[in-house]
Order: C-alpha cells, then sequence, then structure tokens
C-alpha cells in the first residue's frame, strides 16, 4: 500500500463522520503520491504526512449572546489553527448555519496550501459559528460578534493567528469583531484583515478574490492561445467574489449572461447589469429574483440549474459541492472552455475528474481564490509598516501575484509529468513549500 493511500485510510479511521473535509484530504494525497513516491522514505521517517493532515489546534466554544426579543440564544464557535510552518494561522471566519468541524477542517486545510501558493509568509486556519447573520438585527449581530470575540481573542494576534471574512462576514461583521478585540486586548494591531479604510484595512481587499480568480483565469486562457475578450461567462453567486469577477471579466470584453444565488438564478441574454446587481445585493441585501423585475428580457428560474445555460467561461463562486457530474455534463455538452473555482471546493470530485477528461481547462480554488488571502497578506504587511498603499499599488501586487501563482501551477504540473493538469500542479506546488519548512523545523 502506497504512503498516501495508508494516510487517507487512517484520516477515514478517524474522522468518519467529516465528508468535506475527508474529499479534500483525498483530493490532495491523490494528486501528491508522484511527489511522495520519489521522496517515500524520509517523509515516512518524519511522519510528514501523518503531521499535514493533522491540525495543530482546534478550538471549539460556545457563543451565548441576546437576540432582540430578550432571550439567550447558544450558537457553536470553532477556530481550527492547522499549519503555521511558513507563518502565522490565517484564514477567514464563515458564519452560516452549515458551519461544523468538518467543514472548517475542510477549509483550514486547503488554506494551508493556497497560502503557501500566494508567496507570503501565511500558515492557514480556519473558523466560524453557525450563527445565521441573516435576518439578524445590526444590534444582534453587534452582540453575536462581541461573545464570539470574547472567547476567540485568547487564540488570535498579528503574529500568532489572524483572521478574516468569509460567508456572512463582510465589513460589518469584521468592524464588530475587532472593535471588541481592541476593547478585551487594549491593542490596536493587525490581527483581522477585511478592516474598513478608516482602522487599517486595505484598498481592493473587497474586490480581490474576484479579481485575483480573473487574473489567474486570463493567464490560464493566454497560455492556452484563448482571447477572453468576446466569451460568454456564467459566475455562480451573487457575494462579493461574484461581483467582482464579473466585473473585471467585464472590463477584459468578456460578457456574463447568468449569476445566481442560493433562491435560485437569473438569466439575461444581453448581458449582467452589474450596477442592478450590486443595489439588489449589496444596498438592499434582497434576493436575485428582483433582477429579472427590473430588467427587460431578464428571466429567474428558482432553484439550481445555473449550469444549463450555455457558455464559454464558467466560474463557480458560490459554496462547496455546487457543481456536480450531472452538470459538468451539461457544460461540456454546451461547450464550455474553461472552469475556474471562485468559491473552495465547489465542485464535486467526480465533476472536476470529468471536466479535466473531457479536456476543460480547470483552475482550482486553492489557486484560483487566492487572490483574497493574498490581498489580506498585503493587508497584514501595510499594518506593520503603518501605512497605507494607493490602489494601483495593490492591484498590481495582486496581479503579479496571480500572474506568481500560475507559473507556479503550471511549472509543477509539468515537473512531474501531468502538464495542464491545475488540480495536481496547485495541490504540488503549495505541498512543497510547506513540507520543505516542516522538515526544517523538526518533529513539531
Amino acid at each position: 500500500m502506497s504512503y498516501t493511500q495508508e494516510i487517507y485510510e487512517k484520516v477515514v479511521a478517524k474522522n468518519p463522520n467529516e465528508p468535506e473535509y475527508l474529499q479534500a484530504v483525498k483530493e490532495v494525497l491523490d494528486s501528491l503520491q508522484v511527489v511522495i513516491d520519489q521522496n517515500e522514505e524520509t517523509y515516512r521517517k518524519a511522519g510528514l504526512l501523518e503531521r499535514i493532515v493533522e491540525p495543530e489546534r482546534i478550538i471549539s466554544f460556545r457563543v451565548p449572546w441576546v437576540d432582540d426579543e430578550g432571550k439567550v440564544q447558544v450558537n457553536r464557535g470553532f477556530r481550527v489553527q492547522y499549519n503555521s510552518a511558513i507563518g502565522p494561522y490565517k484564514g477567514g471566519l464563515r458564519l452560516h448555519p452549515s458551519v461544523n468541524q468538518s467543514i472548517l477542517k475542510f477549509l483550514g486545510f486547503e488554506q494551508v496550501f493556497k497560502n503557501s501558493l500566494t508567496g507570503l509568509p501565511m500558515g492557514g486556519g480556519k473558523g466560524g459559528s453557525d450563527f445565521d447573520p441573516k435576518g439578524k438585527s445590526d444590534r444582534e449581530v453587534m452582540a453575536f460578534c462581541q461573545s464570539f470575540m470574547t472567547e476567540l481573542y485568547k487564540y488570535i494576534g498579528k503574529d500568532e493567528d489572524v483572521p478574516a471574512g468569509d460567508i456572512g462576514v463582510g465589513g460589518r461583521e469584521i468592524g464588530f469583531l475587532y472593535g471588541q478585540y481592541k476593547r478585551l486586548t487594549g491593542l490596536y494591531e493587525g490581527v483581522l484583515t477585511g478592516k474598513g479604510l478608516t482602522y487599517g484595512g486595505s484598498l481592493v481587499r473587497t474586490e480581490a478574490t474576484g479579481y485575483g480568480l480573473i487574473y489567474i483565469l486570463k493567464e490560464m486562457l493566454d497560455d492556452a492561445g484563448i482571447e477572453l475578450a468576446g466569451k460568454t461567462a456564467v459566475v455562480t453567486g451573487s457575494g462579493n467574489v461574484a461581483i467582482y469577477a464579473v466585473q473585471k471579466l467585464q472590463s477584459y470584453g468578456a460578457k456574463v449572461v447568468a449569476m445566481c444565488d442560493s433562491t435560485g438564478y437569473v438569466c439575461d441574454p444581453d448581458g449582467i447589469k452589474l450596477d442592478i446587481i450590486k443595489d439588489i445585493k449589496e444596498v438592499k441585501r434582497g434576493r436575485i429574483s428582483e433582477y429579472a423585475a427590473r430588467v427587460p428580457g431578464a428571466v429567474y428560474q428558482d432553484g439550481r440549474g445555473i449550469w444549463n445555460i450555455p457558455c464559454d467561461i464558467y466560474l463557480p463562486c458560490a459554496t462547496q459541492n455546487e457543481l456536480g457530474l450531472e452538470g459538468a455534463k451539461v457544460l461540456v455538452a454546451n461547450g464550455v472552455v474553461a472552469v475556474a473555482e471562485g468559491a473552495n471546493m465547489p465542485t464535486t470530485r467526480e465533476a472536476t475528474d470529468y471536466l479535466k477528461a473531457q479536456g476543460v481547462l480547470f483552475m482550482p480554488g486553492k489557486a484560483a481564490n487566492a487572490g483574497g488571502v493574498a490581498t489580506s497578506g498585503l493587508e497584514m504587511s501595510q499594518n506593520s509598516l503603518r501605512l497605507s498603499w494607493t490602489r494601483e499599488e495593490v492591484d498590481e501586487r495582486l496581479h503579479n501575484i496571480m500572474r506568481d501563482i500560475y507559473a507556479k501551477v503550471s511549472d509543477a504540473a509539468k515537473r512531474y509529468g501531468v502538464a495542464g493538469d491545475f488540480v495536481a500542479g496547485a495541490n504540488i506546488a503549495g505541498f512543497e513549500k510547506v513540507a520543505n519548512a516542516m522538515m526544517a523545523q523538526g518533529i513539531v
């Protein structure tokens, strides 16, 4: 039995009820087998894989808070500090009813390799709660965030663990969390990223994941001799990642014809009007169905199935496992050329394998959506320097980081005889830096 298979079986035995985590571990280990086989004796002796699949620390705690009716509510809070071999733990906080240990371990595990790819000194972590900010008043959200941080602050710091936003955690939530951290510690430091511009935030952070996704997509298409301008795209989701991916696509001359949210999807054959999407989602916090009511010719459809809309480029930017094998087959039948993941693991393993087998250019999330954490890293640098870079400076640094990530991913795939397999390339390139750091630091 191979070392990677042996480790995966141990992970399954220890974590039988954590499907998202097991999915992430298997995908990475399968990709790494060609690397591990060449160094198996050294890695076995050091227990490298045993250590790399196990989080350094998992913190779980209760979060009591009082709602607007005066009732006490209790949620569960988590922070998974996964790997600090190349820097302090870095990764978002997610507030969503689906949050559990399996999802946060999968996200933290992916974050280790994603952060490695950026070239910045950041380890991997993730956290959050099963609290749902939707439908809550600002006061209720503040009450939750303050209670959450009252426990979390003990385990984080600018050189220890630097959380950021994720699903359900935007500027409002980061502000409440940061205010409570400052109140409890008396420290004004870069312990959270995604902060407002008036108290240490970075320009371009809001746009960064979406912009970065399109920067690396363009690198992949250019390398294949494919022009982005004139292509038709479908972008799933309608949060920050999706909105700014659409904005950057449109600036490159592509036409986005569909977007979605958790209730359904909207198709606009003339091209999505981003100002209307922004008004619905960022101002009114409404549902995407409102778009069809406001734009003649646009059609709204309840439920899932956005992949049925023909496109050249498909960018899943919503949540994990949103695109399955059925959707992948429809995309291929309709002539899709490229798929790049704006969300974390939004494509199932079966769908990913099918798309690659059919010759579709496929860029995985740990490379494609690294722009967000890369710009969080740039925010940390600005906080440490006590200065702010201009929008142009941050955007240029982001563009260079995404260009460099593509080069690393492509090169790693070529070095191990799987040229064009960007899933393998991303896993290998991310792993190599972390593995070398872990080997150099001894058995810790």
